[in-house]
């Protein structure tokens, strides 16, 4: 059994930690959005209700995405060690981490964005259809457009699923506030570091979620034209 850490300590572990965290989730996310958003787009306008169905396609696409997103984020950490080792030249740590956080998230935001544009009002595309807009202004303006906020809100569930996946990575040493709170928490017998660590992600999630929902509310159009 270890002796207590003092609150003053338990602070300046947590305040580390916690920026790790906010490093790995926030890179994450930014990556899962720039690789999610145009394979969300390419899956929607292959769907059978795009402005380009491909069928084969879209059916290949699907099953690659859904096989991804199937597979748990601790094995995905453990089957991408080499490959992450070989990209950064280390499996461990919170650089580390961002790699597989990355890949594991592309596939979760690109159903939640084909979603999203699916809720795109079909007569909305059809008038921008009948004015001769390009298939490129449709999906700038009128898709990503309309499903704006939306999309903000998606980027709001995949940074906080990526928080429960960053503290899964601790595990394996991936660095923040998941090895703190197993390692200096649990193995070490300090509550104060453990449970510390818990309330500090329960923070992060509901601050990420209030923004982004925040976010959405400014940006939605359906909201701005009825004010």
């Amino acid at each position: 059994m270890t002796d207590v850490t003092p609150w003053s300590e338990v602070g300046e572990l947590l305040g580390e930690a916690t920026l790790q965290t906010l490093y790995m989730v926030l890179v994450a996310t930014v990556l899962a959005v720039v690789g999610g958003l145009p394979l969300g787009v390419l899956l929607h306008l292959t769907s059978p209700v795009g402005l380009n169905p491909k069928p084969v396609l879209n059916k290949v696409l699907g099953v690659i995405v859904d096989v991804v997103r199937s597979v748990p984020f601790v094995v995905l950490l453990v089957v991408l060690a080499s490959f992450t080792r070989l990209l950064i030249g280390t499996s461990i740590g919170s650089s580390a981490v961002i790699v597989p956080l990355t890949i594991g998230a592309i596939p979760f935001f690109a159903r939640l964005t084909q979603n999203a544009l699916r809720e795109v009002g079909f007569t909305v595309v059809e008038a921008a259809i009948t004015t001769g807009s390009s298939r490129l202004r449709i999906v700038c303006t009128v898709l990503l457009g309309e499903a704006r906020a939306a999309l903000v809100g998606a980027v709001g569930v995949t940074a906080v699923a990526l928080i429960g996946y960053a503290a899964m990575a601790g595990a394996i040493s991936g660095g923040g506030l998941g090895a703190t709170a197993i390692q200096d928490g649990f193995q070490g017998y300090d509550d104060r570091i453990l449970y510390g660590s818990v309330v500090v992600l329960g923070v992060l999630a509901f601050a990420m979620q209030l923004i982004t929902d925040r976010t959405a509310k400014l940006v939605d159009r359906r909201r701005t034209a009825a004010g």
